[in-house]
């Protein structure tokens, strides 16, 4: 195990840019993501009368939808 380590410490830090990034879009969506959900969720104690930033899309639930109807 210890061989391994030396091995990838003598390659002079190469690390892949492609999984860098796929680490980095990846928490880019989960914070996007999170943000629509947290968004369109049940507001928190003190936040009821807040307004949606503009940005966020209004997600229907399936019983919303059919109230509408």
């Amino acid at each position: 195990m210890m061989n391994i380590l030396m091995a990838a410490a003598a390659t002079g830090g190469k690390f892949p840019v492609a999984f860098t990034a796929v680490y980095v879009v990846g928490f880019i969506a989960a914070v996007g993501i999170g943000s629509i959900a947290w968004y369109n969720s049940k507001r928190p104690p003190g936040w009821e009368d807040k307004d949606r930033p503009g940005f966020v899309p209004e997600v229907k639930t399936e019983t919303e939808s059919d109230t509408n109807k």
